[in-house]
């Protein structure tokens, strides 16, 4: 080993950081730089010593590291010998030397002379690698200018150069044959497709490669192998999580993923999609379809739980899961504190929280809101533009109405003369300038009537429309921490007069009230409804924090007599969660006699266009389809304010934030004030994450590990690129030349000389690199869960080519299925629905599909952006005795015998179909007699599966 190589691992081990950390972009060590590299010299040495006392979290003697206005205070640039930083590094006194000997060793000579030469140097700042803007650069020159066949084997061979490393001869081409078809659709290539590339590669070369990789990007089967991988980061289940964990009918999100996967939807759209579909002008079903993205998110439906508590934790997993998946950073640190290591802050948590917070979901057990999404795509184009109609036309209507009902000077204010509850809350009186206000005292209860009389003003000789204010209990607070909302079940009224002469009681006039107008277009329950008795009516479901509004309209204009009383009954008997009853615990009220609402109820332009509404709606009825969760904004007039979360906690509100997102990633002060704003920043060019955690996803899926190795973390903690200045150009050409086209970045990759080297591990690669990390081999390591199981059904002939539709449930091994809500439905053998890919496996988070859990596939409870491979007893325990698996052997072991009357024959084909490559001579001896010897003790039959389950249980197999 080298001196310098040496030097370099010194340093390595003492800052923690990966070999390729402490290298210069020109293969140099650190001290060998002439020009001090903030970013792979300096910061290193912060995040290691100084960061945990002078971070974003901790920051001791208000100085922090990670910010450069804070550090610069302990640095005077161009003078080493002045800087205070220096100082205390240097300081012998133990006491006051910095880092202090408890925290850790002191920095080592070589840290010491790279900061001095970097202050000496001016004490220039630098943002970390990942936050700067990657650029494209130019192939760089090679020692053997005829290895590399695409711009990326000259990154790879450069650095292989730089080490004295040969890259590994090429693939057989039967093994690559495998290993591009595992990569890009998850199933082994068949014999008819392996020889029809032999024969292609004979005749036409090279270019057999392409022709291979073209099919294999057209397939179908393209979309369903991708999709897994994004499912790991989306969290996608079939079931809501949380205690009961019960069905949540969600798989139109899976297909739709599937879908933008074969079609090669560009990336950029394919992440607005999902995060702001719903804001987007002309949106479709497909694009409300794709929000559903975000509602796969736990949901808590134990009894006595705070539905805000969970909506809150479903908003912030949100933010986390965004910025992992799409960032590739650690941003949900920064819930209860400054980043320690980033250029995060705690309040900018908060700011981007602010894009998810004022969504209409709720922790609700019925998933509002949702979309109806057609079963057949056929009807998709149809149901987008009846949506839209119904969206549109229902606005309009309700806009006309709420115009005239809400104008100001319609309303005369009541004052309230008495007020009582059926149950044991009191109701209590509190005056203001214009009107009086009821409020409840003590607890209310489901089934509570809240009763109120207020005299009529004597401006009001016929009554026309009454309009119900309902606010929070504690309305100055509530903006901040909502209170539980209300929901009116049965709505009357009367008009109370004074005695008639001779009579002792008050005379009672029933009011005809004819509709209920609510404040907001599309609401939970039908405002309507609270004139009937059955069905919830107007409600502000199911938190308040706004003041509420809907106004009755009657029939007909009533008279007032003088001296009359408006008495105002409602009963309330909705209770939320088992234990939560929603009611009006405050509320005023005023009154009107203007003929303008009695109007509305015949006005004819509005019947004429509720009828066109409803016939529209008939029509949209009429289609069957899947009702999916989805994310719709609320209406801007019911917006929830978003508070800093004091140490995270969401009861302990601090200042109230906007969005916008973190400034360290933004060139201008601008904010980006909605999520559609925010969702194409994303994908602009502004911003320096997405295209590189995207191209180092894909470049993961196909290697076996990231150019970056920490696939969850781009930031300061993370690794820095084995490759950086290919990881820079893939991303730039991913995004520009490529326009965010997955498949021509895969097809690039496919076809790359790096991607077609052997994989066979050369002694000489096991001291120089053995993790593979400068590519000097192709890639080897274990299967994914769905390509285990996917690959076994296809080498048996059982695998099922139906794609799509609701989740399939594969046999499970007794005594696993032990939930309370739902059923495991295993169709019976031979039936397709049992032979499906793994995709469309049915996913309940409480209870992991056995095959997938011990194939290190993830609950799917949080976004996993890296699923850590293992390799343990119950794997081949799995394979060996899993019912599915038995069965697959069952029927590989009939494929065998059907092709050929001996039983050698039989064999080679066995170990032809399974793994892609002729068999061994001695391979075939050894499986001979093993059959031989069980046939003895029992038949052919079973004899042949013993032989098909060796086979199926090979490293070669369930390895790529």
């Amino acid at each position: 080993m080298s001196v310098v190589r040496v030097l370099a691992c010194a340093f390595c081990l003492c800052l923690g950081l990966s070999f390729s950390a402490v290298r210069a972009s020109d293969g140099s060590s650190l001290q060998g730089s002439t020009q001090v590299d903030f970013d792979r010299q300096i910061r290193p040495i912060f995040t290691r010593h100084c960061t945990a006392c002078h971070g974003g979290v901790k920051q001791a003697a208000d100085l922090s590291f990670v910010y450069e206005d804070s550090a610069m205070y302990s640095v005077e640039p161009g003078e080493p010998d002045a800087s205070e930083l220096l100082v205390r590094v240097l300081e012998s006194d133990e006491d006051t030397r910095m880092p202090p000997a408890s925290h850790g060793p002191r920095l080592s000579d070589a840290e010491v002379d790279v900061l001095s030469r970097w202050i000496e140097q001016g004490a220039t700042w630098g943002k970390h690698w990942a936050y700067q803007l990657p650029r494209e650069h130019p192939a760089p020159p090679v020692s053997q200018a005829d290895w590399p066949t695409h711009k990326i084997d000259a990154f790879v061979l450069k650095q292989l150069d730089e080490r004295g490393i040969l890259p590994a001869e090429d693939e057989q081409p039967t093994r690559w044959l495998r290993r591009v078809s595992l990569d890009l659709i998850g199933l082994p290539a068949s014999l008819a497709e392996r020889e029809a590339f032999l024969v292609d590669l004979e005749s036409n070369g090279a270019e057999a490669y392409a022709t291979v990789v073209d099919r294999l990007l057209q397939s179908p089967l393209f979309g369903e192998r991708w999709a897994s991988v994004w499912f790991d980061l989306v969290r996608y289940a079939d079931s809501r999580g949380q205690g009961e964990d019960s069905p949540r009918e969600i798989w139109k999100y899976r297909d739709w993923v599937i879908d933008a996967f074969n079609a090669d939807m560009p990336y950029d759209q394919f992440t607005v999609k999902q995060i702001a579909g719903d804001l987007l002008p002309e949106r479709t079903v497909e694009d409300l379809v794709a929000t559903a993205v975000h509602r796969l998110t736990h949901t808590n439906e134990e009894g006595g739980t705070d539905d805000e508590e969970f909506r809150i934790a479903a908003v912030l997993d949100r933010v986390s899961t965004v910025w992992q998946t799409w960032q590739g950073t650690t941003f949900g640190c920064t819930q209860c504190h400054d980043h320690p290591y980033d250029p995060f802050t705690h309040e900018e948590y908060y700011q981007f929280v602010s894009y998810f917070n004022n969504t209409a979901d709720s922790d609700l057990n019925d998933d509002w809101p949702v979309v109806k999404v057609p079963l057949a795509k056929s009807d998709y184009a149809a149901a987008s533009r009846m949506q839209r109609d119904v969206q549109q036309r229902t606005r309009s209507i309700w806009q006309q109405r709420w115009d005239v009902v809400a104008e100001p000077s319609h309303w005369n204010h009541l004052r309230i003369s008495s007020g009582k509850t059926s149950k044991s809350a009191k109701v209590k009186v509190e005056s203001h300038e214009q009107w009086d206000e009821y409020f409840t005292t003590g607890t209310v209860s489901s089934g509570t009537v809240i009763t109120v009389e207020m005299p009529m003003p004597e401006s009001v000789s016929a009554l026309t429309g009454i309009q119900m204010t309902i606010l929070p209990l504690d309305p100055s607070q509530a903006l901040a921490d909502s209170e539980w909302g209300f929901v009116m079940s049965r709505i009357t009224a009367e008009l109370v007069m004074p005695p008639g002469e001779g009579q002792k009681r008050p005379r009672v006039k029933k009011l005809d009230l004819a509709a209920v107008y609510g404040d907001e277009p599309f609401p939970y329950f039908d405002p309507n409804e609270s004139l009937r008795d059955g069905k919830p009516g107007f409600a502000a479901f199911s938190r308040i924090h706004h003041p509420r509004q809907a106004v009755l309209v009657l029939k007909d204009a009533a008279e007032v007599p003088e001296g009359a009383k408006l008495k105002l009954t409602v009963l309330y008997r909705h209770t939320e969660l088992a234990a939560f009853p929603l009611v009006a615990r405050r509320g005023h009220f005023a009154v009107s006699s203007d003929s303008r609402l009695t109007s509305l109820l015949t006005d004819k332009g509005i019947a004429k266009a509720t009828r066109e509404l409803k016939a529209v709606q008939a029509k949209l009825a009429a289609i069957e389809s899947s009702e999916v969760p989805v994310l719709i904004e609320r209406e801007p007039s019911l917006s929830r304010p978003t508070h800093v979360f004091e140490g995270g906690l969401f009861l302990t509100k601090g200042d109230q934030v906007y969005p916008d997102v973190p400034q360290s990633l933004l060139d201008h002060e601008e904010p980006l004030s909605d999520r559609l704003q925010m969702a194409n920043w994303l994908v602009s060019e502004e911003n320096p994450l997405t295209a590189r955690v995207a191209v180092n996803r894909v470049w993961a899926q196909m290697f076996g590990v990231g150019l970056v190795a920490t696939e969850e973390d781009f930031g300061s903690t993370g690794d820095r690129p084995s490759h950086p200045e290919l990881l820079d150009d893939l991303a730039v050409r991913f995004r520009d030349d490529y326009q965010w086209s997955l498949k021509q970045l895969v097809r690039e990759i496919a076809l790359s000389r790096t991607y077609r080297q052997s994989s066979r591990i050369r002694p000489e690669l096991l001291e120089a690199d053995a993790a593979n990390r400068f590519l000097a081999r192709g890639p080897r390591h274990g299967l994914p869960a769905e390509t285990v199981r996917d690959q076994m059904l296809a080498i048996s002939g059982l695998l099922s080519d139906k794609m799509f539709g609701e989740p399939s449930y594969p046999p499970l091994p007794p005594g696993v299925w032990r939930a309370r809500r739902g059923s495991w439905r295993t169709p019976k053998p031979g039936q397709e629905d049992r032979y499906r890919r793994s995709v469309y496996t049915y996913v309940k988070r409480s209870v992991p599909f056995p095959m997938s859990a011990a194939f290190d596939a993830p609950s799917r409870d949080f976004c996993v952006p890296k699923r850590l491979r293992s390799n343990t007893p119950l794997q081949p325990l799995m394979l060996m005795n899993d019912a599915g698996f038995v069965e697959c052997s069952q029927a590989f072991a009939d494929r065998m015998i059907a092709h050929s009357e001996e039983v050698d024959e039989q064999i080679a084909f066995g170990i032809l179909a399974a793994t892609s490559r002729t068999a061994e001579s001695d391979e075939v001896d050894r499986l001979v007699r093993l059959f031989r010897e069980v046939a003895a003790a029992s038949d052919s039959s079973i004899a042949m599966q013993s032989v098909a389950a060796v086979l199926l249980n090979l490293d070669e197999i369930i390895t790529k």
